[in-house]
């Protein structure tokens, strides 16, 4: 799943983009005010990681920006202040969640984790769809309860096939979600049909229906055959 880290402290960015892809996320930054609106405008988060205080405005007004915008991406809010004023002020604007700095990387992912969750999967730590079955936590998927070995990649693409279930999810659409910033290195969309083939000839090769459909001319539906 794809998030997003708002943080003008690189260092700090850094460290967190380096753990959240060791826990399989996709990651983007931005570093200021302007660029996060940007970004935010353009793309979908599973989660957002916000810090209050940016060069040339407010993480609070990135905040409103996202609510005034309906947008569905989980926000926590990360902020040196140990300010309640602060935390109340970002929990009433929309935050799913509010943490001090200094803290620490596995509590971080840990909860960027648990709204995931609750926003795309109703909370669960396991996702049922038909015959599949999804251990969040351990990130293992089985098909009629025998492991399936998938590249971290064919894993990324599975979840986001199934949160976005009976609808036509586009090719450019799957290639900023799979590769977020780096989207440019992946060349052509052919890594996209290599990546789907595989995952397609995995899933039936353990027994499940074939869920991947493609739809000519717009890119890619998961559903139940009919």
């Amino acid at each position: 799943m794809k998030v997003l880290i708002i943080e003008d402290e690189k260092e700090l960015s850094k460290s967190i983009c380096q753990y959240l892809a060791g826990e399989q996320f996709v990651t983007e930054t931005a570093h200021d005010f302007h660029s996060a609106l940007e970004k935010i405008s353009l793309y979908d988060y599973a989660c957002i990681i916000l810090d209050i205080t940016l060069p040339n405005g407010s993480g609070l007004d990135i905040l409103k920006e996202i609510k005034a915008n309906n947008k569905a991406d989980g926000v926590i809010i990360i902020s040196a202040k140990n300010s309640l004023d602060d935390k109340i002020t970002g929990l009433k604007t929309g935050a799913d969640d509010y943490l001090t700095k200094p803290f620490h990387l596995s509590e971080l992912s840990a909860r960027v984790a648990a709204i995931i969750r609750r926003k795309s999967f109703d909370g669960k730590n396991t996702i049922v769809f038909d015959e599949l079955e999804i251990n969040l936590n351990e990130k293992q998927t089985l098909i009629n309860g025998i492991t399936l070995d998938l590249t971290k990649k064919e894993y990324e693409l599975l979840l986001y096939f199934i949160s976005n279930k009976n609808k036509v999810i586009t090719k450019s659409a799957i290639a900023e979600h799979l590769w977020g910033d780096n989207m440019d290195l992946a060349g052509s969309y052919d890594f996209i049909y290599t990546h789907i083939k595989n995952l397609r000839k995995k899933l039936l090769q353990h027994g499940s229906l074939d869920y991947i459909k493609s739809v000519y001319g717009m890119g890619y539906k998961f559903s139940l055959p009919k």
